[in-house]
């Protein structure tokens, strides 16, 4: 399953060319992984310190540039479920004439932490069930 999210893009993203910098690209995929976890994975009353992630890598290709007043959405999965880590992957497209066009395409490897231990953690068994279902 794909979770949607709409990204507004604000003056402050962009750079001096008008073009959205590519950093925000991680923010926007960070917004959509906040929404995924509450949504999918029902998050909101999570005990964070306990039952934590850490983020271990994140990559972003690029195909076109993003710019202000363009319509934006997040695309985001569970593409990879391990014993304590998994992958999101992400697709951000645009909206132009009724159709969505790719904009850009990342990845990132998650590690549950307990953060009170300082240590790794299994997945969650309740974030499992939640996710086993949907993973592409």
């Amino acid at each position: 399953m794909k979770h949607k999210m709409p990204i507004q893009i604000r003056f402050k993203d962009l750079d001096s060319l008008g073009h959205v910098n590519n950093a925000n690209y991680f923010t926007y995929f960070e917004l959509a992984r906040i929404g995924y976890f509450q949504e999918v994975m029902q998050t909101k009353s999570n005990n964070w310190e306990t039952e934590g992630i850490i983020m271990a890598k994140a990559a972003m290709d690029y195909k076109i540039p993003l710019l202000l007043g363009d319509e934006v959405y997040v695309y985001t999965w569970v593409s990879r479920l391990g014993n304590k880590s998994f992958d999101m992957d992400c697709e951000m497209v645009k909206v132009e004439n009724g159709m969505e066009i790719a904009v850009a395409k990342g990845t990132c490897v998650l590690v549950c932490m307990n953060f009170k231990t300082n240590a790794t953690i299994e997945i969650p068994s309740l974030w499992r069930q939640r996710i086993e279902p949907v993973i592409l």
